[in-house]
């Protein structure tokens, strides 16, 4: 927490810096912090949106029994859904490309996007690695106000981003940003910035803006072909981004909002803020806390390293707590255990001040990128 720390103060003392936040869930990071949030003028830091740009979380609540987690019969088609109309890996990709109109967009707004527009649309409905996921479970929704009754129904939640092309996007604009700021020292280079109103700083941007399409397509592409394959309506949907960068007015001028790890919670703007794979998600109405950037916690932040996880962990004693939780693991590797995250009913009490929890999910069949694949978050 104190490195974290430290990474937000040297981003506070940038010469660009507006503001900074550091949100409940913080870990340290390239540059900016895991969960942080910093406000600049006219520049946008391509390491403090984040390499995974346009990671964000997607429920939908489904028009089917929950009772469906609790026999065999169900969970096989559940499993079957997730495993035939999604697919994991850094190089997972369709052979039968999914159609989204985000295909249809401008791609030529960079010379990465254009160049890797067909990688793009193989990739499109993919999940990626890393703590990348899809899950079903039961979800208890406790306030009237999200547009349906109150009550447990069954719900599929998606957490992934923009895939190969937002990872490449990412790696040139921030290798760039440190090109032209070469007089930062070490501890501060990936706080590299791109000016908005040079061409770099506008590509980039427009660059960025395109990987929030086409994530939110990749999202709607899983959701749609999952549903479609078990024949159900969506009686509700919510998503969010946290990896990305945001114009907004604070302070009385427009600044660029960024939120590397962080969930956008203006007043009443609706968010989901994962746990880990063996404890809940919530969905989370924002207060709009001025001080927070209107900004809250993306999930319960690692407080293990992969290595250390890998070194000190062991799959006994991760299956031992999957199993008290009543989770279906169809695989993940060891790193994405639930112990190497934080309570996230702590991070969540931390937070009272930021949001309101509107309802609560519980994983049960839950799928990651099998053990090995290099992490993409």
């Amino acid at each position: 927490m104190e490195e974290a720390q430290q990474q937000m103060k040297n981003a506070c003392d940038l010469p660009i810096s507006d503001s900074g936040a550091l949100m409940a869930d913080s870990h340290i990071g390239y540059g900016l912090p895991i969960g942080g949030v910093l406000a600049t003028r006219n520049s946008v830091i391509p390491y403090a949106v984040g390499v995974d740009i346009a990671c964000r979380v997607k429920l939908s609540v489904l028009d089917l029994p929950h009772e469906m987690l609790e026999n065999e019969q169900g969970m096989e088609q559940l499993t079957k859904a997730i495993e035939t109309e999604t697919k994991f890996g850094v190089g997972a990709k369709f052979k039968m490309r999914r159609e989204h109109s985000v295909i249809d967009e401008d791609w030529d707004v960079s010379p990465i996007t254009k160049k890797l527009k067909g990688k793009a649309h193989s990739q499109l409905g993919t999940s990626g690695s890393g703590n990348h996921f899809v899950e079903f479970g039961p979800i208890t929704i406790k306030e009237k106000n999200l547009g349906i009754a109150p009550g447990k129904y069954l719900a599929l939640m998606s957490h992934s981003g923009s895939r190969g092309v937002g990872a490449a996007v990412a790696d040139h604009y921030s290798k760039l940003a440190m090109e032209k700021h070469f007089e930062l020292p070490d501890r501060l280079k990936h706080l590299a910035w791109l000016d908005l109103d040079t061409e770099d700083g506008e590509e980039y941007w427009d660059a960025m803006e395109l990987m929030g399409k086409y994530a939110a397509a990749n999202h709607a592409c899983i959701h749609k072909h999952v549903t479609n394959y078990l024949g159900t309506d969506v009686l509700l949907d919510i998503e969010n981004h946290h990896n990305f960068a945001w114009k907004e007015t604070h302070h009385g001028e427009e600044l660029i909002v960024h939120r590397k790890g962080a969930t956008p919670a203006g007043k009443n703007v609706l968010g989901i803020i994962p746990g880990s794979m063996a404890s809940p998600a919530y969905v989370v109405k924002g207060k709009g806390k001025p001080e927070s950037l209107n900004s809250a916690a993306h999930g319960a932040g690692r407080v293990m390293s992969r290595k250390r996880a890998h070194r000190e962990l062991n799959w006994e004693d991760a299956n031992k707590i999957l199993a008290s939780k009543g989770v279906t693991l169809l695989s993940a590797g060891l790193d994405e255990v639930p112990t190497v995250y934080k309570n996230i009913d702590k991070v969540m009490e931390d937070q009272q001040d930021l949001v309101d929890i509107q309802a609560r999910f519980d994983p049960k069949l839950v799928k990651m990128a099998p053990s090995g694949e290099r992490p993409e978050d």
